[in-house]
């Protein structure tokens, strides 16, 4: 008798196991090396945090007036210290310099933006300043590691406009690409030359004026254009990537560039103004933590799938700012404690990392679907466009699924039918939708992308070689600055950082029919402009949810245990 009671309460304790919902429980196979495409700049001042993220490319700033404050015959290494790229280099992190900020005696403009005295003269003249230090900066630096060079930063800001950094004219900037690409190769062929990163609102025809300054060049179409990649810089609005990477694309092709370069999104954030940690007044963008953390997907999904080579998060942490400033990174500056973008983007590349193109979309009037194909198998990137909840019917690939919030909070999804029926929470607007609602990671092992009934297909770009965007690409990202200047970096310790655990949420998913929608997606030669598809909202269900079924696990602990109780009595009594 006593046997039976004992095998009924194990029975009980196995059933309460399968019962409770398991929040942290991760199937997904780890990666083997970092996924060079996802970056965070200058992520040397929190080189654990980024180790923990996965961060594969990082970009320091290499400030001229810093490097050579007083003349030529200076050499100040201090103003990038090798640790950083010690660091950086070892934990498989692509180190992407910028070269910026004219000193007063290389210049008769003004001090950072002025163009260089000399830049015209031929690029072994000693007299070509710029010349001289671009070739002096490839021959120090390439043995340590750095490669790859960002030529200044956001030309298409005016001089008469707030941020700007180059007072020269388009012709101007075209010389100083031209000379540093020269010269950079000869001493290091395995340089590769990046245009500084365009902000596109600021002047959204700059490109392709530079592109027509480049093929009017006749020594150009034979010197690969003297770049290889493109940079951009975008902020705020995740639905804008399609229009600007693809003007980056069709840019190229209206100058009659037919092998297209890369395009790299260098910088791309949505600070917050709300941090209870970090009070900042702003005039636009009013956001809180929790949509900066929606941003960080949806963004990086859009991005990729617009045909973005690479992308980083403007930045991992704000170094040297006041309080009051704008706080952009994903840690916070004065305690290195993490703000929920940092999980968002940790989940980001723990879900999309090692994925393959096409990426596919699937994009209704108010929602998103983004098919990421990995070796492990799908990820599906989920999200509401409008204030309002849709509920989606989504095809099955597997038997199963885990359902992923930005947090990294997990339940199990089995399809019915099927189908997974998965209700997406509205997004936050006042008067425009800037930002998605919560996204969801639908994640499915051992699948491949071809069974997804969705979208079709989009290619990737054409690039030229060694420009490529697959997960082995090793070309690195561009850019520097968000609307704030940024300092010169300085060494400093770095604080022990301090983990900031936010309230666990409830992830709800519904059982229902099958009804899906897509959209093709949008040439690369053209900005995205595809038609929303309407989706009917589907009638009310009965959810099935974590908190319920965690208080049906309980009840059943407390019966185990009660029993429990009655036969140990009942021994007792027996005897």
């Amino acid at each position: 008798m006593t046997k039976s009671w004992l095998k009924l309460l194990s029975v009980l304790v196995a059933v309460t196991a399968v019962l409770t919902p398991t929040l942290q429980k991760d199937d997904v196979e780890a990666q083997t090396a970092v996924d060079p495409r996802f970056g965070a700049v200058e992520s040397f001042w929190a080189a654990n945090e980024a180790a923990d993220l996965g961060v594969g490319w990082e970009r320091i700033l290499f400030y001229w007036n810093e490097i050579q404050p007083t003349g030529p015959g200076d050499w100040n290494t201090l103003h990038v210290l090798e640790e950083w790229l010690t660091e950086g280099n070892a934990q498989g992190r692509t180190i992407v310099g910028l070269l910026k900020n004219t000193p007063v005696w290389a210049t008769d403009g003004e001090f950072a933006a002025g163009v260089p005295r000399g830049l015209y003269l031929p690029i072994d003249d000693p007299g070509n300043l710029w010349a001289n230090y671009a070739r002096q900066i490839a021959a120090y630096y390439g043995p340590r590691g750095v490669h790859h060079w960002i030529i200044w930063n956001e030309p298409d800001i005016a001089p008469d406009v707030y941020g700007h950094e180059f007072s020269g004219s388009t012709e101007d900037y075209y010389r100083l690409v031209k000379v540093a690409y020269q010269v950079m190769k000869q001493v290091d062929p395995s340089a590769t030359i990046h245009l500084g990163g365009m902000t596109y609102w600021h002047d959204p025809g700059y490109l392709r004026r530079y592109l027509n300054v480049v093929v009017a060049d006749p020594e150009a179409a034979a010197n690969n254009y003297f770049f290889d990649v493109i940079s951009l810089h975008i902020y705020f609005r995740p639905e804008t990537m399609g229009t600007i990477i693809g003007n980056a694309f069709a840019a190229q092709s209206a100058a009659g560039i037919s092998s297209l370069k890369a395009v790299w999104v260098n910088e791309t954030n949505a600070r917050p103004s709300t941090d209870p940690e970090w009070t900042v007044e702003v005039q636009a963008f009013p956001l809180d933590l929790e949509q900066q953390a929606w941003y960080i997907p949806q963004a990086f999904a859009l991005g990729f799938y617009a045909g973005a080579g690479r992308m980083a998060v403007y930045k991992l942490v704000d170094i040297n700012i006041a309080p009051g400033e704008e706080s952009w990174g994903l840690i916070r500056p004065y305690d290195f404690s993490k703000r929920p973008a940092y999980f968002a983007y940790q989940n980001t590349i723990k879900y999309l990392a090692g994925f393959t193109y096409p990426v596919r979309r699937e994009m209704g009037a108010n929602y998103y679907i983004m098919t990421f194909s990995r070796p492990q198998g799908v990820t599906r990137l989920l999200w509401a466009r409008t204030p309002a909840a849709v509920t989606l019917r989504v095809p099955a690939l597997a038997e199963s699924a885990q359902l992923v919030n930005v947090k990294g909070e997990i339940v199990e999804a089995v399809p019915v039918n099927g189908v997974y029926s998965i209700t997406l929470d509205g997004a936050r607007c006042d008067g425009e939708c800037l930002i998605g609602g919560p996204p969801l990671f639908l994640v499915e092992n051992g699948v491949t992308a071809e069974q997804v009934p969705t979208a079709a297909p989009l290619p990737p770009p054409t690039v030229t070689p060694g420009a490529t965007i697959t997960p082995t690409a090793t070309m690195p990202p561009t850019a520097t600055r968000a609307p704030t200047m940024t300092p010169s970096p300085l060494p400093t310790d770095t604080p022990s950082p301090t983990d900031t655990l936010e309230p666990t949420a409830t992830i709800t998913v519904m059982v229902t029919t099958v009804m899906n929608t897509a959209v093709s997606p949008p040439t690369l030669t053209e900005p995205a402009t595809a038609q929303p598809v309407l989706v009917t909202p589907i009638p009310a269900f009965v959810p099935i949810s974590v908190p319920f079924m965690a208080q049906a696990s309980w009840w059943l602990i407390g019966l185990g245990i009660f029993i429990a109780v009655l036969l140990v009595l009942g021994i007792r009594l027996r005897r």
